[in-house]
């Protein structure tokens, strides 16, 4: 599984990078989203991994632009990584297209369940 992880600040990539690695699993990393919107045009991933609240664009434009982008890069699950709990933020990134949703402080337990909600997302048949 090619995993990428789109977050400014370092020691949350190095938390996840961690404890992917507890089960054989590796990832990419971008510190800021518009290096992660490169990497998913110019890559091959499976999973997205995004924080809300970064610099210049926040994750949710981010996932609205990928989406909007249409290709592979629009069909990718993205797991909202983030510590804002404010009202609604689920709902709002659900709405732009993310399948799944972490709080931070993350936990290995909540992280791989993410991730098992969002591999069904990416091989369930899609409605066209």
């Amino acid at each position: 599984m090619n995993i990428l992880y789109v977050d400014d600040d370092a020691p949350s990539r190095a938390l996840v990078r961690d404890m992917l690695a507890t089960r054989g699993l590796s990832m990419a990393e971008a510190a800021d989203a518009r290096t992660g919107l490169k990497l998913i045009a110019d890559g091959n991933f499976d999973l997205i991994l995004m924080d809300l609240r970064m610099p210049d664009i926040n994750g949710l434009t981010a996932i609205r632009q990928l989406r909007a982008a249409g290709g592979r890069g629009a069909r990718i699950p993205v797991i909202v990584v983030t510590a804002d709990l404010s009202q609604g933020v689920k709902e709002l990134c659900q709405g732009a297209g993310a399948v799944a949703f972490v709080e931070k402080p993350i936990f290995l337990d909540k992280l791989f369940q993410a991730i098992t909600i969002a591999s069904r997302a990416a091989s369930a048949p899609r409605r066209e």
